[in-house]
This record gives structure tokens, C-alpha cells and sequence, in this order.
């Protein structure tokens, strides 16, 4: 390359950077650190201080919450369960021991989902200050973990009784999020909750308007949005490596629970272990079955929000950031067949953006199932497409879940890819974010006005499942947060929570 074209292409890529820092810094404000001397009123927090956090929903993901944000007092070994969540009675663990052992030699067991590093430190992050679950038995193994927490069944008498909480971090199915974090950020208390960040678009934007008005720290949780791996797609598509991108194609394994045109477990009683009332919190009053309470539950429409909300914030984050998104104009989509209570088996989505700045127009391809995206012709033979293949004009990305694993195609153009000098800031987890954030009083990375946008995008997905079988494309207006050509859609941006529950 001549001096003068070198001179050129290093200039293109500094206006290229500042202008993605220009559009997206809110996504990355979190990363701002301001000096506690200069952060008056109250609120705020020495950054010596101990952060009092309260777990909400522990037994499953919620329990991988509290461990990667402290220690436990007492070493944990968790029970070995059915994908139900049930335990496994002593002839199940023996059968699966059995086939342990017979594997041919050699042979490894399937490698479970990657996760990124969560960035666990054996110095604690937080004091786990209270610890609530609706089912006492199948969270015991945490409570024993924490012998020093307060242990409640009802978030709400915990939310009365105790004022020297903090923080709370919820680990509930989806269809209780809201609830819970709008009434403790009434109480302004710092909040973490799991992907997605609620149930319905109404929601999503309550609770990004009650994290403002009550100025607490939120943070969603999306590991892979802390990742190494997040970083390098945001600086290397904002370097230009891929030139511009207008086209995105997700895809996922999930759903890996029961969904389709399936029926409802029937009826059995509730164990007296379970709070029955309180796990369905806002969601219509039905019966109980184990099959549905601890995991299964995320294909339950009642509940959950299927495989896009189960997996999207995790595959959908890493485009809707390093793109700078926004929220999309039109959305169609097509799937299995399902019915009132649950969601489909497989579903396409479509979703277009309008531009943003200097960026084009996006259509971003969402499909699921099991199902992936057309395998592109740059791609070598026998490499596997993962889950997010992005297609600029001068080249294609591709990623895993979380962001991981990124690299561009083919694999001779990866390896004669020059890295751009790293310029986001790193983090150093996405619990030590948020611990932080509340002591200098800053921002996370996903917080509420981020992630809230996010999820909205995931929800309109759903909704247009929904509509399907209506054949239009829907046309949303995302100021006045309504379908403009799909009236009887609006009816799906929220529900009407059960009598005694309010967001």
C-alpha cells in the first residue's frame, strides 16, 4: 500500500471510530468512571463499602447469580436433577453413572454450552445479605451456601422487612421480573436481573422509566456483552473489516425444552415446599406441575418467552450494539404450528432498521429450532455456520453465542487480518460491573436504558409469531410504541396482570 493510501485508510478508520462512539455511547457509558468526591447527595456509596445484595429466585440460574458474585460461606454440591429440575432418585443416578462408564474409551461426555467467564474472584464482590426463593427445597443447596443470609419464600414481606438491603439480583422466570424489580427500585435499591430484562414491551419501558426517575444502578445479564469477544466484533466492524453491514443472519439450537402445538401437563398437588401462588406472581392463575415450574417453563407463553427470549439477548446483543440498531420499523415472521399455551417448536423472523447515520439499512434474520442460516459461499468446507454470520460488502464475521469465537471468513482471510489497535474499554465481568457501578455511581454496560431496547427488539419478534397467520409485515412506530397497520397487535405489548399483582 502507497503512503498516501495508507495515510487515507488510517484516517477512514478514525472517523469511522468516532463516529461509532458518537452513536453509541450510551451502550458503553458504563465503562465511565467518575470519581466519588465529585458525586454529591445521598445514594451514593464509599468505594470501600460493602454492597448488600438480596438473591431473588436462586435454585437454578439464579444460584450461578449469587456464586459469581460471592463466595459461599459453605461449600455447595448441587443435587443432580432431570432437565425438569426434578432430582434424580438414587436408581436414575446409578443408571446415568452406568452409562458413564460404558462410554467407549476415549469417548467425552457433550461439551455444555459455552459460557464466557463470569470473572469470579475468590475476594467477594457483595455480602449476600438475604437470599428468597418460592421453592425452599429446591433452593436448599444455596441457602446451606449462605448460612449467614436471611431466608424468605415471599420477595414482598422481604421487601417490607428488610432496609439495610442494597441491591437485589433476580433470577426468576421472565413473567416475574417486572414485578419485582419495579417494586424494590420504588424502594430504590440497585437492581440485576436475568435476560430477558421482562416479559412484554410495556414493561421493558416501565422499568427503563422507573431506573431513571428513582436514579438506581441496573444491569441485565448478558454475560457476553462483559466478553473479550464483544469488544473485538464492535472494533472490528467499526475498523472497517467487514466494510458496511446490511445484512444479519441469527440463528440458535434452542429451543432444547418442551414447545409446539403440545398440551398443558395436567394438574397435580403442590409440593409443600412450593409456593405455588407466589411463583405465578402476575401470570393468570393455573395448575401446578413439576414439569413446568423449575425449567420448562421458558416455552410456556404464560411465562416465558421462548427460544428468542431465551437466547437473544445473548446472540441479537452483539449486532443490535456493534450496528447501533435501534429499535426496528418492520417485522414478519413465520414458524411451527403452536397453540395458546405454549410457543412454536421453529421460527424465522424478520426484522429491518432503518439507518443510523452514516450506517445502512439492516435486515437482520432471526431463525430457530435448531435451524441455521444458508451457509455462505466464502465459508471453507467442513466449518460449521455459528450463530450470528454478519455480511458486509467487503467480507463476512461470524460469532457464537455470547459473542464468542469471532473470525472472519474464509479462514484466509482471518488469518491475514491485521487486529485493530483495542480501543473499548475491557470489563472486568459483569457482576464486578455492576458492584462497581453502585459504589462510584456510574452506569453498567446493559443497564435498563440499553437493555430495555434490546429486549423490546426480541418482544416484537414474538409478537409478530403471534400475527403470523394475519400475512401483512408489521409496521411499528417506535415513539408512539404501536403497530401503525396491525391494530389488534397493540394488544400484546402487555397483558393484564393477575388481581392482587402490579407493575
Amino acid at each position: 500500500m502507497s503512503t498516501s493510501n495508507h495515510e487515507k485508510n488510517k484516517t477512514s478508520k478514525s472517523l469511522s471510530r468516532r463516529k461509532f462512539l458518537g452513536t453509541v455511547g450510551t451502550a458503553t457509558a458504563g465503562f465511565t468512571i467518575i470519581p466519588r468526591n465529585v458525586m454529591p447527595g445521598k445514594g451514593y456509596m464509599q468505594p470501600s463499602d460493602t454492597v448488600n445484595v438480596a438473591g431473588i429466585g436462586i435454585g437454578a440460574r439464579g444460584a450461578s447469580n449469587i456464586r459469581g458474585l460471592c463466595d459461599p460461606d459453605v461449600p455447595i454440591v448441587a443435587p443432580q436433577r432431570t432437565s425438569t429440575g426434578q432430582p434424580l432418585s438414587k436408581e436414575e443416578i446409578a443408571a446415568r453413572e452406568a452409562r458413564m462408564a460404558n462410554r467407549p474409551q476415549g469417548a467425552q461426555a457433550p461439551a455444555p454450552a459455552q459460557r464466557p467467564q463470569e470473572n469470579r474472584s475468590p475476594v467477594r464482590l457483595a455480602n449476600i445479605y438475604a437470599l428468597c426463593d418460592v421453592d425452599t427445597g429446591f433452593a436448599a443447596h444455596i441457602f446451606k451456601g449462605y448460612p449467614k443470609a436471611k431466608v424468605y419464600t415471599d420477595w414482598r414481606k422481604m421487601l417490607e422487612k428488610e432496609k439495610s438491603i442494597d441491591a437485589v439480583m433476580i433470577g426468576t422466570p421472565d413473567h416475574n421480573h417486572a414485578p419485582i424489580a419495579a417494586a424494590f427500585m420504588r424502594e430504590k435499591k440497585h437492581i440485576y436481573v436475568e435476560k430477558p430484562m421482562c416479559k412484554t414491551i410495556y414493561e421493558c419501558r416501565k422499568l427503563a422509566e422507573l431506573a431513571k426517575e428513582y436514579n438506581v444502578v441496573t444491569q441485565m445479564g448478558n454475560q457476553g456483552h462483559a466478553s473479550e469477544g464483544a469488544r473485538l466484533i464492535n472494533e472490528w466492524i467499526q475498523s472497517g473489516a467487514i466494510g458496511l453491514v446490511r445484512e444479519v443472519q441469527l440463528s440458535t439450537n434452542r429451543p432444547i425444552w418442551p414447545q409446539g402445538n403440545i398440551q398443558r401437563p395436567a394438574a397435580v398437588p403442590v409440593p409443600k415446599t412450593l409456593d405455588w401462588d407466589v411463583w405465578l406472581g402476575p401470570a393468570p392463575n393455573k395448575d401446578y406441575h413439576p414439569d413446568i415450574c423449575h425449567f420448562n417453563w421458558r416455552g410456556l407463553r404464560d411465562y416465558g418467552t421462548g427460544a428468542l427470549g431465551d437466547m437473544g439477548a445473548h446472540i441479537y446483543d452483539h449486532p443490535f450494539w456493534s450496528l447501533n440498531l435501534g429499535i426496528p420499523t418492520r417485522i414478519q415472521a413465520s414458524s411451527s404450528v403452536f397453540n395458546d399455551e405454549f410457543w412454536p417448536l421453529a421460527e424465522m423472523i424478520t426484522y429491518e432498521f432503518p439507518s443510523r447515520g452514516y450506517m445502512p439499512p439492516v435486515t437482520i434474520t432471526w431463525v430457530d429450532g435448531g435451524l441455521r442460516a444458508p451457509r455462505p459461499a466464502e465459508m471453507d468446507p467442513g466449518v460449521r455456520v455459528n450463530s450470528a454470520l454478519y455480511l458486509g460488502d467487503k467480507g463476512i464475521l461470524m460469532h457464537g453465542d455470547y459473542g464468542s469465537n469471532p473470525q472472519l471468513l474464509p479462514k484466509k482471510t482471518m488469518d491475514e487480518f491485521v487486529q485493530p489497535k483495542p480501543w473499548l474499554p475491557r470489563s472486568a465481568g459483569i457482576y464486578a460491573e455492576w458492584i462497581d457501578a453502585i459504589k462510584n455511581g456510574t452506569k453498567s454496560s446493559t443497564d435498563f436504558s440499553y437493555a430495555s431496547k434490546l429486549v423490546e427488539t426480541m418482544m416484537l419478534g414474538n409478537i409478530a409469531v403471534l400475527m403470523a397467520n394475519r400475512n401483512v409485515v408489521l409496521e411499528y412506530n417506535p415513539d408512539k410504541m404501536e403497530f401503525t397497520n396491525l391494530p389488534e397487535a397493540n394488544a400484546f405489548l402487555r397483558y393484564e396482570y393477575r388481581q392482587g399483582w402490579t407493575l
